[in-house]
């Protein structure tokens, strides 16, 4: 992991976020936009792909400590993306985030039998994508 897990923020009472090295992947241009402008200004360092594919040629370069993954997209979709990441054993411990419009039981089973650690559904606010963050790094540092 490239990020410091146990860094926090004493003043705030919140675990900083700088350094934290995050993949995010989804088709739409303004969301990888937004999304990326919000974890950008929290310290993060964001790569984004807009599908599967992309993303599985980023993966191996970049080694992200958590990775945003949307589940519509064409060629690859985010449940595939997912069990790829997670059957590969050097990506197996990355925690997933399926982020999706898709909000059914249906949907987040599906999410985790794929493997994904935690469902964000869009839209998003800029508190619940930096709680999403926050939850997944208190689960990395308790492993």
């Amino acid at each position: 992991m490239c990020a410091d897990w146990n860094n926090l923020n004493a003043e705030q009472g919140i675990m900083d976020l700088n350094g934290i090295k995050i993949m995010l992947i989804d088709d739409s241009r303004t969301i990888r936009r937004s999304a990326e402008t919000m974890l950008s200004k929290e310290g993060c360092e964001v790569i984004t792909a807009n599908d599967g594919f992309a993303a599985l040629a980023l993966i191996h370069k970049h080694d992200p400590d958590l990775i945003f993954v949307d589940i519509m997209m064409p060629r690859l979709d985010g449940y595939q993306t997912c069990a790829i990441i997670k059957n590969n054993p050097r990506f197996k411990n990355v925690p997933v985030v399926m982020l999706t419009s898709k909000d059914g039981l249906f949907d987040k089973a599906r999410g985790r039998i794929v493997g994904s650690d935690h469902y964000l559904t869009k839209p998003f606010t800029r508190d619940e994508l930096l709680s999403a963050v926050r939850q997944q790094r208190e689960r990395m540092e308790a492993a």
